[in-house]
């Protein structure tokens, strides 16, 4: 009897071995930044996707933008980033100069359904012929106004730049010191201004070949007495004035809530944030984009608004391309995010959202997002357009502007010499 059993015993612990093992659940780790509309969003697509796959876990890690990059750098420096995380476009030349830094999800190809994207915007995500990441939607920044506060000041929405310089000494004497046809933070400014000397040079602003800018000293100056211009003629508040109310967004500030502010420069993705703060009943309106007289390009700062990347590191790389493929190409994971990331890149999400009526043409990010396919766009943006220490160098010298510590010529000779540091180190 005893002989006996103990085999039959043995086959028992060996049949429940196998059976925990079989249902032992595979754990991926996802990051993303956002607000608490994209985190739901998220979460709920990311537990259908678990209810799908129901031997898949997946640990979300999620937070808002301030101090996402920083985290996510320590985390691929130590070599524990998650196996699928959303990526910024300029982050690429940080993390992956020769395309090595994340997974080259082209491997994956019998997994994503790739056919879904436009073969333009993926190549804004391949680096040294690797897809390191695949944009989830494209953006530009595009103005919108406050109908309302145009309205009281009796002007119509600017066409040319000219009118947008024009529109600032009627604001501040129809309605008063406090009001301005636009804002804008320094990212805003620096796109702006990008857009400007591409119309009028036809040239970028930064010559990745030789590791430099590619304007002259003059036109450099030209680039930052722009922004004096603007804060001159009382077309946007000076950055002084902006931090006057505090650290926040600018559509959580009073003047924009009150359309004290007539108008935005923004992000198409973003417009919705900005229409939804404002003091009913105001409202935006799509505005025209400024151009140049013969100006053959618009000079938009045309990118991927985030990506989808799957970690160097991933030891379950093909459970994370299916919950990539699960979240832009699926149709659960599609009516789940709906517009959580933008109007989404992938060809079947836009079928199946405009079929269910979400994606909707007055919907201010889907016809900001029209006006800009629309527009001329020949030269495209070096992704060390965004590099942080270069973004935040322009922002404290305009500051310095601002505070009258530094004039034009000063900055713009600054910005150059510094600039061109940053940008050698940066490509070395």
């Amino acid at each position: 009897m005893i002989k006996k059993s103990i085999p039959l015993l043995f086959m028992g612990l060996a049949a429940l071995g196998g059976a925990t093992q079989a249902n032992a659940a595979t754990e991926i780790r996802m990051s993303w930044w956002g607000g608490n509309g994209r985190h739901e969003a998220t979460n709920a697509a990311v537990n259908a996707f678990e209810k799908a796959n129901p031997g898949i876990v997946v640990k979300a890690e999620y937070t808002g933008w301030n101090g996402h990059l920083e985290r996510l750098t320590t985390q691929i420096a130590g070599n524990t980033e998650p196996d699928l995380m959303q990526t910024n476009w300029n982050w690429m030349p940080i993390f992956s100069r020769t395309g090595d830094g994340f997974k080259n999800l082209l491997d994956y190809a019998d997994i994503i359904d790739l056919d879904q994207f436009d073969p333009a915007a993926l190549a804004l995500g391949t680096n040294n012929g690797k897809l390191n990441g695949i944009p989830v939607s494209m953006t530009a920044r595009v103005f919108y106004y406050n109908k309302d506060t145009w309205t009281k000041a009796g002007l119509k929405y600017p066409k040319t730049f000219a009118d947008l310089m024009a529109a600032g000494p009627v604001f501040q004497k129809k309605l008063g010191e406090d009001y301005y046809p636009v804002v804008m933070e320094w990212r805003d400014v620096i796109a702006l201004n990008r857009s400007y000397m591409v119309q009028k040079y036809g040239i970028p602003m930064i010559d990745e070949k030789n590791k430099k800018f590619a304007y002259s000293d003059k036109q450099m100056v030209e680039f930052f007495q722009m922004y004096a211009d603007m804060v001159k003629q009382h077309v946007v508040p000076s950055t002084k004035y902006i931090a006057s109310f505090g650290a926040g967004n600018l559509y959580e500030y009073k003047p924009w809530i009150n359309g004290e502010w007539g108008g935005v420069y923004m992000w198409n993705t973003a417009a919705n944030k900005y229409q939804d703060n404002l003091k009913p009943p105001m409202s935006l309106e799509l505005g025209e984009y400024p151009m140049l007289p013969g100006a053959t390009d618009s000079g938009l700062f045309y990118k991927p608004s985030l990506m989808l990347s799957i970690g160097k590191n991933s030891k379950h790389d093909k459970e994370a391309a299916k919950l990539l493929n699960y979240l832009l190409n699926e149709k659960a994971g599609i009516e789940t995010m709906a517009l959580a990331r933008g109007v989404p890149l992938s060809e079947k999400a836009r079928e199946l959202l405009t079929d269910d009526g979400t994606l909707q043409p007055t919907d201010l990010s889907v016809s900001g997002l029209a006006q800009i396919d629309s527009l001329p766009k020949k030269l495209t943006t070096s992704a060390y357009f965004e590099n942080p220490q270069l973004v935040s160098l322009f922002k404290e010298l305009i500051e310095q502007m601002d505070q009258g510590t530094k004039t034009v010529a000063e900055a713009a000779k600054d910005f150059t010499k510094q600039g061109e540091r940053i940008l050698r180190k940066a490509m070395r």
